[in-house]
C-alpha cells in the first residue's frame, strides 16, 4: 500500500467524534444525532455519511463489503471499496457472510446479518418528517414528544387515493416503540429485516450531517393501520430466472431479443452463492468461487 496519509483517510479526531456520535446513536435508537460530517474527495450525495461512518470504525482485521442496490461491481460501490481499501489495505469480499463491516445503498442483504456485523446505510434523507413538515426546530419537537400523526396520516391519504399504501421505499418505522425513523431507501421487502435483527445497523447522511442507528435485537415496525397492515412488494407468480428463487427481491428485466420480462435476484452476490451451491448439488463437486 503507497497510500501516506491518515489511516482510513480521516483524521484520528475526527474519527473518535464520529465514533462518539455513534455511541450516542446506539444508547438511543432511532434517534438523529448531528456530527460534524468531513469532506470527503467524492460528492456529497453519494455515500458520504456512510463512508464516514464506515472509515471511523474499520480497523485492520475487518472484512469489508460495499454494495449499491444489490451489486457489488456497480461504480459507486467500486469507487466506495477502493478508497477503503487504498486508505487501510482491509480485506474485501462479496460475501456477506465473510464480511464484518457492509456499506450499503438502497438494501439490506438477503442473508442475515450475525452479531458480529455492521450494516452501514447510506442516507439521503434522514428525516422521516421532512416532505410534512420543513422547519427543523418543529421536527425535533415532534419526535421530543412522539407526535407522528401527521405520518399516519400521509399514509392514510395514499390509501384514500391507491387503495394502499403507495411509498414503494424508505418506509417509515417506529423504533423501540418510540422515535420515528427514516430506514433510508431500502425497499419495503427489507424493512422485516431490521426488526430483532442480530445485526448492529448504523445509518449516515453526509450532507445532512446525521448519524442514527439501530442496535441488535431491537423492536423496529413499519407504520400501518388495523385494517390496512404493512405489507412488502408481492412477486406473487414470479422467480428468479437463475435460480428459481422467490422468497428474495427480485428485479423485473425486459429480454432484449423476445421482448419478455424476467426476473432476477437483486442480491447478485446471494444469487451467486445459490447457483453455487445448485451447481455443487447437481455435480457433487466441491464449492465453486
Amino acid at each position: 500500500m503507497n497510500y501516506q496519509g491518515n489511516y482510513a483517510f480521516l483524521d484520528e479526531n475526527s474519527k473518535k467524534e464520529i465514533r462518539r456520535t455513534i455511541l450516542k446513536a446506539v444508547a438511543i435508537p432511532g434517534y438523529q444525532v448531528p456530527f460534524a460530517s468531513r469532506e470527503l474527495p467524492i460528492a456529497r450525495g453519494w455515500g458520504t455519511g456512510g463512508l464516514q461512518v464506515s472509515l471511523s470504525l474499520v480497523g485492520e482485521e475487518d472484512v469489508v463489503k460495499v454494495i449499491d442496490q444489490g451489486s457489488d461491481e456497480s461504480v459507486n460501490a467500486v469507487n466506495i471499496k477502493k478508497m477503503i481499501t487504498d486508505t487501510t489495505g482491509v480485506d474485501t469480499t462479496i460475501h456477506t457472510i465473510e464480511s464484518t463491516i457492509i456499506q450499503s445503498r438502497h438494501r439490506i442483504p438477503e442473508v442475515p446479518l450475525t452479531e458480529e456485523q455492521i450494516l452501514v446505510l447510506q442516507v439521503p434523507l434522514p428525516e422521516p418528517l421532512r416532505l410534512i413538515e420543513p422547519s427543523e426546530r418543529k421536527t425535533k419537537e415532534m419526535h421530543a414528544y412522539g407526535e407522528y400523526s401527521v405520518s399516519w396520516l400521509h399514509i392514510f391519504e395514499q390509501i384514500v387515493r391507491y387503495g394502499k399504501a403507495s411509498m414503494q421505499s424508505d418506509y417509515p418505522v417506529i423504533v423501540n416503540g418510540h422515535y420515528l425513523m427514516a430506514p433510508s431507501p431500502i425497499p419495503r421487502f427489507d424493512n422485516p429485516k431490521m426488526n430483532q435483527n442480530e445485526g448492529l445497523i448504523l445509518l449516515g447522511a453526509g450532507r445532512e450531517k446525521k448519524i442514527y442507528a439501530v442496535p441488535p435485537y431491537t423492536d423496529v415496525v413499519s407504520i400501518d393501520f388495523e385494517d390496512y397492515p404493512f405489507e412488502t412488494e408481492s412477486f406473487s407468480g414470479a422467480a428468479c430466472r437463475m435460480t428459481g428463487l422467490t422468497d428474495v427481491f427480485l428485479d423485473e428485466l425486459q429480454d432484449e431479443k423476445t421482448g419478455e420480462s424476467y426476473y432476477l435476484t437483486n442480491d447478485q452476490s446471494y444469487m451467486l452463492e445459490v447457483l453455487n451451491e445448485q451447481q455443487n448439488t447437481v455435480t457433487g463437486g466441491g464449492t465453486h468461487e
